[in-house]
């Protein structure tokens, strides 16, 4: 079941739903490393999402968390950390943390949803877009509309953005026939099924997107019937850790390509 619109963004540019792989894939507890993103690519995924963070000295680090303490064999706050020490870290206590810039790299083919954990990754993240001109590669979203705002303003009309917490909300209340203004330019929604036990995803919201021109993405949905649900409503893609079961459900519906 291959896609019509015509994408908004060369970033969006595929023949039907975008499968992310969610952190490369998070089921066997390496998420946000080489290895990871290599059993995605293995799988056929050429989609990745990814998380991005500033060391003491301003590498730019594909991870998570604000600190190394949940996943790594070590501890600490990364942006207080010099990278020659978060670089001993070991994710699970086997991989060490990548820099973004040696993903892009290592996965040449791939395209990069990349969430700006914080605010000190934004001007590296721009500037690395601008140098490799990685306009078409990378998508860049964040919890906050004033930070991936602020990316846009800096970067310019090439670089795909998404909406924040206060643009999803905004597209929500606009789904139910509000006036309510929306940032102009970003390509994607890129939300919950539900928040806080308020449902975010349906028929209304995802119809209200595309009439804008904007793509909608799910995230993180793990269970089959989710998923099944989801595109039945017209999503334009989904992010998982389950790259199996994600993968079966498109393949099962002529979406895999």
């Amino acid at each position: 079941m291959t896609r019509t619109r015509r994408p908004r963004h060369p970033f969006l540019d595929h023949p039907s739903v975008l499968p992310f792989a969610h952190r490369g894939g998070t089921a066997d507890g390496l998420e946000n490393t080489v290895a990871a993103f290599r059993r995605a690519a293995s799988l056929g995924y050429r989609y990745f999402e990814t998380d991005v963070h500033t060391t003491a000295d301003g590498r730019l680090v594909a991870f998570h968390d604000t600190t190394l303490d949940r996943v790594t064999d070590a501890r600490g706050r990364i942006s207080e950390l010099p990278w020659s020490e978060i670089r001993r870290a070991r994710i699970a206590g086997r991989e060490p943390l990548p820099l973004f810039e040696e993903l892009l790299e290592e996965f040449p083919g791939a395209r990069w949803n990349v969430d700006l954990k914080a605010e000190s990754a934004l001007m590296p993240l721009v500037d690395l877009i601008r140098r490799a001109g990685l306009w078409d590669r990378v998508c860049v979203g964040s919890f906050s509309e004033g930070r991936v705002a602020r990316a846009a303003r800096l970067a310019g009309p090439r670089l795909a953005t998404s909406y924040g917490v206060r643009g999803v909300l905004g597209m929500r209340l606009r789904s139910v026939g509000l006036p309510v203004a929306v940032r102009a330019g970003a390509v994607c929604a890129q939300v919950p099924e539900t928040r806080n036990g308020i449902r975010v995803v349906d028929r209304g919201f995802v119809r209200a997107a595309h009439q804008r021109g904007l793509q909608v993405h799910v995230w993180t949905v793990n269970d089959r019937d989710r998923m099944t649900r989801l595109l039945e409503l017209g999503v334009d893609g989904i992010m998982t850790d389950q790259l199996e079961t994600l993968r079966t459900v498109l393949t099962d519906r002529g979406d895999w390509v």
